[in-house]
């Protein structure tokens, strides 16, 4: 295992990295916000480790950490400042940011490094670490899924009317998963740019965005885990692809529509509607039809066709 992981490292390390781009994508859209600020937020963690590491030659940890504060900070900055957008429209203005941070980084002189960017954050960061800290991240999303905090961002997400009228404060939810959001992309960027010692504006374009909804859209928008499993995917086929060529932009495009148009929840979502299925079948006849416990959609459908 050792040997594999010691061949592997820089696909281990890449997933990982690509684990938390994701997730800061997935957090806001779990809450039913169409929010890309993860991917402004891992420009901002990435070039803060690598002045950091470059002018001041601190601990990778503090590197980081210095990014995902000053992320965590301007992710609530931005919260409140398009807390009356929606939809598209919100989409549109994190983009935005995002791409504003590409022009401040090009523009950014000795600071920055100008268009070619900054070389030679070397760092003791290592694989070990990124599995820990990657880790850690997964477990404290998981628990946020589960319990009262995972219900009120379920209720926000299908209907935030509803969550209103329940009392829970959709304002507050969405500016903490922007919060969260900017976090998860500086910690990613910046664990990025102390394992390849650098970074440019060329490492952190709009290509991001479509990877990190590539990733979620194969995988699965609800859940860490469909980020996991796109992140995994995406990572390692273009091994599997090789012998393709130049055509794997190709397979990645028809793979994304198809995913798309006939696994709307995305792969895991489709485990799961499989492991309900075959769950039922194991039931009396009596209580197949009834709705269980981890099936919320199904409860849902029979709440409706009860009310009057």
């Amino acid at each position: 295992m050792t040997t594999w992981l010691s061949s592997h490292a820089v696909l281990v390390q890449s997933t990982l990295v690509s684990l938390l781009l994701a997730l800061s994508i997935q957090v806001p859209l779990r809450a039913g916000v169409f929010s890309f600020a993860g991917v402004g937020s891992y420009a901002i963690g990435a070039y803060a480790a690598a002045i950091m590491t470059i002018r001041l030659q601190v601990a990778p940890v503090f590197a980081i950490g210095v990014g995902v504060v000053i992320a965590a900070v301007a992710g609530y900055l931005l919260a409140l400042l398009v807390a009356r957008l929606a939809g598209l429209y919100l989409g549109m203005a994190t983009i935005a940011f995002a791409l504003f941070l590409g022009v401040v980084a090009v523009n950014g002189g000795e600071l920055t490094g100008g268009a070619t960017g900054l070389y030679g954050a070397i760092s003791t960061l290592t694989t070990g670490h990124v599995v820990a800290i990657t880790g850690i991240v997964v477990l404290l999303l998981a628990v946020s899924e589960r319990g009262a905090f995972g219900r009120r961002v379920d209720a926000v997400r299908e209907d935030p009317q509803l969550a209103v009228s329940l009392g829970i404060d959709v304002g507050r939810v969405r500016r903490r998963v922007f919060v969260v959001s900017g976090a998860l992309g500086a910690c990613a960027g910046g664990m990025n740019s102390l394992l390849r010692t650098t970074v440019s504006p060329e490492t952190i374009g709009f290509h991001l965005v479509v990877t990190a909804l590539t990733m979620i859209i194969v995988g699965g928008a609800l859940s860490w885990a469909g980020a996991a499993i796109g992140a995994v995917i995406f990572t390692w086929l273009p091994t599997v692809l090789q012998f393709v060529g130049d055509w794997q932009p190709v397979v990645y495009g028809v793979l994304v529509a198809l995913a798309a148009v006939y696994m709307p929840t995305g792969l895991l979502g489709v485990a799961q509607s499989a492991w309900r299925r075959a769950r039922r079948r194991g039931l009396p006849a009596d209580e197949q039809d009834r709705p269980q416990a981890d099936d919320p959609e199904r409860a849902l459908a029979a709440l409706q066709e009860a009310r009057p």
